[in-house]
């Protein structure tokens, strides 16, 4: 009986092993398979320094998740050469694959964007969007001249050339879209071997690119990434604000307002307001103007401009150095970030809006400002002097009169009898100096 329990006994605890390794099985070998998130980013504007911030805290955000791929949603006209390289050198050095899509349709990755697409692991673009126009443009301070700007080319066309080569792209197309500003279709991208795949959407493109090897800064990896959804990181209101800050129109509008609010606050001292938002603005416009090289020669324009509306103030020009204030302020701001029809240069909406502001502000608040300040007071004991009261008294060198509904002790070197009108000629410590109306 003994023997038959040990037999039963091993028999079932052989099962019960089987049974667990088999449940071990089920649940934990598919979890070891279970396919990585790709996380994606959009962007949607011009390449400026938040833009390469938010890039790279994205880059680093998927690797520290363990994510399969990084995909960017990109629509952008181009921006800074600073920017650009920023972004390229994080795609390059990143440990997880970067994908780059020109998305959706109607949307463009010119000039900077098409470089920026070049350097990913994958490039892809959506149907009716186009790639290139890379040729670089000089901004702001004095323009370089054809040597400079030779050389500029040149190195931009090298810089392009070497991306291509690296990435297994088309070297010469790579080196037109920057000598030529050459620009061309998704579907003429990809015969070209500019990028990897067409695609409608995400899901699309994930699909198609599913088994791809690509080469990241770890090693090869090959991309798993069918039938998976993608998993957005929304950009933080940091580098949203700074985003909207750095907007030449934007940086350009709170130039003038903390000028503005500044000039206003020493015609006015003790307003506040006006001061505080001015300081701000003026801040504010500083940092976005170390993002976006402006014109010395614009700048000064613009503060000659202020300086001839504070000498409308204090000379009588009959409005002549007001319309010199609004016409260099206009000159200047054309002239402060002079690339015409860039995604860079200040509209002339916003110039104009600023003219009329200027002229607004110096010809009717400013110059009331200084009008108040310069008018005669009218409360205190300072206000007195020149108004008219009435003797409720006689007064005989001493007296009582009534100004402003208020009773006075009051002096006067000529006699004047009860009821009669008198006119404060002066405040000397609660006594007022006062004469005969009309004497």
């Amino acid at each position: 009986m003994k023997r038959f329990c040990q037999k039963l006994i091993k028999k079932h605890t052989k099962k019960s092993f089987l049974l667990f390794g088999f449940l071990i099985l089920f649940f934990f070998i598919p979890s070891l398979t279970q396919a990585k998130d790709v996380y994606s980013i959009t962007i949607n504007g011009a390449i400026n320094p938040p833009v390469a911030g938010f890039i790279k805290e994205s880059i680093e955000k998927t690797r520290e998740k363990g994510g399969e791929a990084l995909m960017i949603l990109l629509d952008t006209p181009g921006g800074l050469d600073t920017s650009m390289r920023d972004i390229v050198k994080n795609i390059m050095d990143a440990q997880v694959p970067v994908i780059v899509y020109v998305s959706p349709s109607g949307a463009r990755a010119a000039s900077a964007g098409s470089i920026i697409l070049m350097a990913s692991h994958v490039a892809a673009m959506a149907p009716g969007t186009n790639v290139g126009a890379a040729h670089p443009v000089s901004i702001g301070k004095e323009q370089p001249d054809k040597v400079m700007m030779k050389k500029v080319l040149q190195d931009a066309e090298a810089y392009s050339r070497s991306i291509a080569m690296k990435k297994g792209r088309n070297v010469e197309w790579a080196a037109k879209a920057v000598t030529e500003s050459a620009s061309i279709t998704a579907k003429d991208a990809l015969g070209k071997n500019v990028i990897d795949v067409i695609a409608d959407n995400t899901d699309e493109l994930l699909a198609k690119i599913d088994g791809k090897t690509v080469e990241t800064k770890s090693g090869k990896v090959v991309l798993k990434t069918r039938g998976i959804k993608s998993v957005e990181i929304p950009m933080t209101f940091k580098y949203k604000f700074l985003s909207y800050v750095s907007d030449p129109n934007v940086a350009y509008l709170l130039m003038m307002a903390g000028i503005y609010g500044i000039l206003f606050e020493l015609y006015s001292p003790g307003a506040i307001f006006p001061g505080v938002v001015g300081s701000v603005s003026l801040i504010l416009a500083l940092y976005a103007f170390q993002t976006i090289p402006i014109s010395f020669a614009g700048l000064a324009l613009i503060l000659l401009g202020i300086v001839f509306f504070i000498l409308e103030l204090k000379i009588i020009s009959h409005g002549l150095l007001g319309i010199a204030g609004i016409a260099s302020i206009v000159v200047g701001s054309v002239m402060l970030i002079d690339v015409p029809s860039s995604v860079l240069s200040i509209s002339w909406k916003t110039i104009l809006i600023v003219a009329a502001a200027s002229g607004l502000f110096v010809f009717v608040i400013l110059a009331y400002a200084v009008r108040a300040q310069l008018s005669k007071v009218r409360t205190g004991m300072e206000g007195l002097a020149g108004e008219t009261g009435v003797a409720k008294t006689d007064i005989l060198e001493k007296g009582k009169v009534s100004v402003h509904g208020e009773l006075w002790n009051a002096k006067s070197d000529e006699p004047v009898s009860v009821g009669e009108e008198v006119i404060v000629v002066n405040v000397e410590k609660l006594v007022v100096i006062v004469k005969k109306k009309g004497g």
